[in-house]
């Protein structure tokens, strides 16, 4: 006799109604997912969400990271990056040492080229233009995705621009797009928890993110957890992010971040199981339905737990990166690179088919052999 289907438990069958109905989950919906311990119908509902979207597809782009400096005159607990001037590890990379490190765009046949870094205490603003407009200039067909909302924050105050003057200027010497990061989480307990106001509000971030968008330069969005925040505080980040999407429709993709605990200043947490992380995925495909993609970073997940994440949720798994010094300082044991093959392997060995992209997420195709 064929089994008959698991029941589905009280919190998540009228999510799965919800779904099958193509609704909008609620806040209290939203609670209920992380709740809720039942990792294999969560897996169940955000691949049918996923396969919706993006059917089989796993994309992949073909990329390269420069962390230009980890000088920074902020204080977030969690980071393990940051360096104060004159203390030991600091560095800062002059422009010519960052053009150096970004001639792997054309040996990798790289599309995107992924640059943030420290809150520099001395930098003048014309060292980011000058890097934006070199690399733009020596590496035309590369989308940058360079600077956090952070980091668009601290130049405004300190250099006295408007956040939309200092877009404008960037994308007029070569900036594409932004990243997700300086987001932790959108609740102003955590954020005063980790940062202590130095990464400003929420609604600052969400600024951030919604003038880039007003200027035609999309974003991506992320979520730090397994740390001091509370579930309900995940709902408030995630709701933030969708809000924002339906305003502007300028979020490509979504990544959760899981927390590293090697050499910071929060102390000695627990780290996210690999059952926390699936199901972080699995409740941001189901939440955010109006994000057309769900990242697995595979640097910070690891290459197998990426690979189960393909069928929690995630359509991504980010690219070749080749340098990551942010997540690694913080204890990350992974890979600083993978190259293409190994890219495609990965997805293939899930039972997805890889599909190379841009940093916009649109299909690029393979050349032939012949």
């Amino acid at each position: 006799m064929p089994t008959a289907a698991p029941a589905l438990s009280a919190g998540l069958s009228g999510v799965a109604q919800k779904i099958d109905r193509a609704e909008r989950l609620s806040v209290e919906d939203a609670l209920a997912l992380f709740l809720c311990d039942d990792l294999a119908e969560l897996g169940r509902l955000a691949d049918r969400v996923r396969r919706a979207k993006n059917g089989d597809a796993a994309t992949y782009v073909i990329n390269r990271h420069i962390n230009y400096s980890n000088l920074c005159v902020d204080d977030c607990l969690f980071c393990a990056f940051k360096r104060k001037p004159g203390e030991a590890g600091g560095y800062t990379f002059t422009l010519d040492e960052i053009f150096k490190r970004a001639e792997d765009l054309t040996r990798l046949g790289a599309s995107e080229l992924h640059i943030v870094g420290g809150h520099h205490p001395d930098l003048p603003f014309s060292f980011y233009e000058e890097m934006l407009r070199g690399l733009h200039k020596r590496h035309p067909r590369a989308a940058l995705k360079c600077f956090t909302a952070a980091e668009i924050l601290y130049f405004s105050e300190k250099f006295g621009l408007a956040v939309e003057e200092i877009l404008s200027r960037f994308k007029t010497v070569g900036l594409s797009m932004l990243p997700g990061g300086g987001a932790e989480v959108l609740s102003e307990r955590v954020r005063k928890k980790l940062c202590r106001d130095s990464k400003g509000s929420t609604e600052k971030w969400l600024s951030v993110h919604r003038a880039a968008h007003r200027l035609g330069i999309p974003s991506n969005a992320t979520l730090l957890f397994g740390h001091v925040e509370r579930p309900q505080e995940k709902v408030e980040h995630l709701l933030h992010i969708r809000d924002l999407q339906d305003e502007t429709g300028g979020v490509l993709a979504f990544i959760p971040l899981a927390y590293h605990h090697e050499n910071n200043a929060l102390g000695k947490l627990p780290e996210p199981t690999a059952v926390e992380r699936l199901k972080h995925i699995a409740i941001a495909r189901l939440v955010l339905d109006n994000v057309p993609h769900i990242k697995a970073y595979w640097p910070m997940f690891g290459v197998k737990l990426s690979q189960i994440a393909l069928s929690f949720g995630a359509d991504d798994i980010d690219g070749t990166i080749v340098e990551e010094k942010i997540y690694h300082m913080a204890g990350a044991s992974t890979p600083q690179e993978m190259d293409e093959p190994a890219l495609r392997r990965l997805i293939e060995e899930a039972g997805f088919r890889p599909v190379k992209r841009d940093a916009f997420h649109r299909p690029l195709f393979l050349k032939s052999a012949s």
